[in-house]
């Protein structure tokens, strides 16, 4: 469940505004409409969902990557190895959400004759969240898998060094009446993204997310910028952010954990690695049969006696996917900082703002 957090600051902003002015930003950076069109779609998504740490309050960093720090704005992903149900895809110094799109894009029609397929991905960049692309295999009856190496933040449990980066995990399977499942987390109590929103809005962090240079817990975001991230459930966080961070890079030739860069200097263009793969359902099992008996695991945690202080209990994505209901209806809430930057990156591109009101 996102623990929604929201401040006298936000305004209401239309969505559909909305990712036609980020398209519209990225295709001044030198993107094509198409690839421009996919960035911005892949944080808005985000937006929509609540996850904010990932959403458009992105813009500024991702300009600066495609106009300053050697992101190629035209760069093409391309299969470099074919082993038929697994590939390695070059992401050409592309964005990542080019790279992660086009090679799920691949392992989807090769796992329609396979059942099973998966791709490593290097030659790329920051992918924003994993959710967008493991969702790309729900509408073909698959799970999808998405996971990714990220900038050292985290400590091993019981260390002070940034060694690790917090290597999401993505998953999505595929119900019938019900919303699908989506899982969607790092192995940190939160993400810098995240924290970062707390520090714009001048909140307090919830504990156990971060520790300060030293080690010690933190619940002051300012403090949590400059310190570590926290790793769930301490050591177990540390070995599954290891051992995703191997998958991501080592099957493809990326970047592993300071390979990368970190946070004080940035990543080094070009290395980020990404691996995701896909499992067709009906190779294994009925489909219609599969979907049924998880529409009945999430009514299982619907009807769950509640502890005390809980009113519901949502599955995997759930809230996320609701939320996404109500902010196309109602419009994003977004913080004064984010739009600010918003129509200054407009501003400095020379793009009219007349179309868009709300912003």
């Amino acid at each position: 469940m996102i623990m929604q957090v929201h401040s006298e600051t936000e305004r209401r902003i239309n969505s559909d505004e909305l990712l036609t002015l980020v398209t519209a930003i990225f295709e001044r950076c030198g993107m094509s409409t198409k690839d421009a069109g996919l960035l911005a779609d892949s944080l808005v998504d985000a937006d929509l969902k609540g996850v904010h740490s990932h959403g458009v309050l992105r813009v500024p960093e991702y300009i600066k990557k495609l106009t300053h720090d050697g992101v190629n704005p035209q760069g093409r992903p391309k299969i470099a190895q074919d082993s038929g149900a697994c590939i390695v895809v070059d992401g050409g110094n592309s964005m990542g959400q080019i790279g992660v799109h086009f090679a799920m894009e691949q392992i989807i029609h090769r796992a329609q004759t396979t059942g099973i397929a998966a791709a490593a991905i290097r030659g790329s960049n920051h992918c924003g969240a994993l959710a967008y692309f493991a969702a790309q295999a729900l509408q073909h009856d698959m799970i999808g898998v998405a996971t990714t190496n990220a900038l050292p933040t985290m400590a091993p449990w019981g260390g002070t060094e940034r060694l690790l980066g917090i290597n999401p995990l993505a998953i999505a399977i595929p119900a019938g009446n019900e919303f699908p499942i989506v899982y969607d987390a790092a192995f940190s109590g939160s993400s810098h993204g995240k924290i970062r929103v707390y520090h714009q809005k001048g909140l307090t962090l919830p504990e156990g997310w971060a520790l300060d240079r030293d080690g010690v817990p933190t619940t002051d975001p300012s403090v949590a910028i400059d310190g570590l991230l926290a790793p769930i459930g301490g050591f177990k966080g540390t070995g599954l952010a290891m051992i995703m961070g191997i998958l991501s890079s080592m099957l493809s030739g990326a970047s592993y954990g300071t390979e990368l860069g970190n946070m004080e200097d940035g990543p080094t263009p070009g290395q980020d690695g990404h691996f995701v793969s896909v499992i067709r359902v009906g190779a294994f099992e009925d489909v219609r049969r599969f979907k049924t008996r998880v529409d009945r695991a999430i009514q299982q945690i619907h009807e769950c006696q509640l502890a005390p202080g809980f009113d519901r209990i949502y599955a995997p994505g759930e809230k996320e996917l609701l939320n996404r209901e109500i902010y196309r209806k109602d419009g994003i809430p977004l913080n004064t900082v984010t739009l600010t930057d918003i129509r200054q990156a407009a501003t400095n591109f020379s793009v009219d703002m007349t179309p868009y009101p709300s912003i």
